[in-house]
């Protein structure tokens, strides 16, 4: 009996986890902010500032530099091995390449309209943006930093993710689907639902049990089977989601949402999955990275004055962002008592 409760005691720590806030780092900066990428072996985060790349150490929040010369800043894809970093540049329809060590810019590789999420894949060495309202990825040449093609996806996407074996998969989030892109002939494999889930907008994957988790902006996660194409179930999650992240040691997914909360859902088996918990974090916290190593996930968000009266031109109007309020967010595990 003793060797059973002590056999059970053993297997509990991957439920038994809660989250809390650990750190907050006061970055500052103005304007808007969009995708979280970390570099984890380098302790950096690189984050899309409308006109810039802010790059901050992850271990301390001290601001390293910024890549400047941005019209729309977006995501970031870095191609650790060549020495490059590619940032979207949405609101002139370009990508530009920049130096991962001195982080100048090196060249503005053309793109197409709404230059958005970008990624890089080690099995092809090529480098993906997603391109919204063109309905389309550009590929490019991350060592020479030439365009090697656009390709319609048939729908406008959103976040993509390389399953390191060939293939790309990107949400559609106008349709509803799911698409896969073979990442070397550029050609679109197959297509399914997101079926019970509506506009599917950030993704993480998890390659050893063929997964994609999709946060959906309908308040669910969509799971899906990538080696069979189709959607297995669906999580309740927070509201606005815009980031996604998987935990392949602790097996656990998680949703940024902007109503100010991270959705926790443990991976029960590759077919079953349920909320640990919704960690408060803070009003407009919608980006997210990952560090699987540490555990650790930095989530982004400023503080907001009153929002403006509704006009007939503008009826949903926005809170501004308080100059200088900026701030990273850490969220890590924490074993419960």
């Amino acid at each position: 009996m003793r060797r059973l409760m002590l056999l059970s005691l053993l297997a509990a720590p991957l439920s038994a986890q809660t989250y809390e806030i650990t750190h907050t780092y006061n970055v500052g900066g103005d304007g808007g902010w969009d995708y979280v990428i970390p570099d984890a072996p380098n302790h950096r985060l690189f984050i899309g500032r409308q006109n810039r790349v802010m790059v901050v150490d992850m271990n301390d929040g001290h601001l390293i530099a910024a890549v400047t010369g941005i019209n729309g800043a977006h995501g970031v894809a870095l191609a650790l091995g060549t020495g490059h970093g590619f940032a979207t540049s949405g609101n002139d329809s370009s990508v530009v390449m920049f130096d991962l060590k001195t982080y100048k810019t090196l060249s503005r590789i053309p793109a197409a309209e709404d230059a958005d999420a970008i990624i890089y894949d080690p099995s092809s060495g090529r480098v993906f943006s997603f391109n919204g309202d063109a309905n389309s990825t550009t590929v490019i040449d991350p060592k020479k930093g030439t365009l090697i093609a656009n390709v319609a996806l048939g729908g406008k996407p959103e976040y993509g993710q390389s399953a390191r074996n060939g293939k790309i998969y990107v949400n559609l989030v106008d349709s509803s689907q799911i698409v896969e892109l073979d990442a070397k002939s550029l050609i679109v494999a197959r297509r399914w639902s997101t079926e019970g889930c509506k506009n599917p907008v950030s993704m993480a994957i998890d390659t050893r049990r063929q997964r994609l988790f999709s946060g959906c902006r309908s308040g669910v996660m969509a799971v899906s089977d990538y080696k069979n194409g189709k959607v297995i179930t669906t999580v309740p999650i927070g509201r606005g989601v815009d980031g996604a992240g998987y935990d392949p040691v602790k097996r656990d997914v998680y949703a940024s949402n902007v109503d100010g909360t991270l959705t926790v859902i443990h991976q029960d088996s590759p077919d079953s999955y349920h909320v640990v918990e919704s960690v408060q974090t803070a009003q407009g916290a919608r980006n997210m990275g990952l560090d699987p190593a540490s555990h650790r996930i930095y989530l982004v968000a400023a503080k907001f004055g009153p929002t403006p009266d509704s006009t007939a031109a503008n009826p949903r109007r926005r809170p501004p962002v308080i100059p200088g309020s900026f701030f990273v967010l850490v969220v890590e595990p924490i074993a419960s008592h």
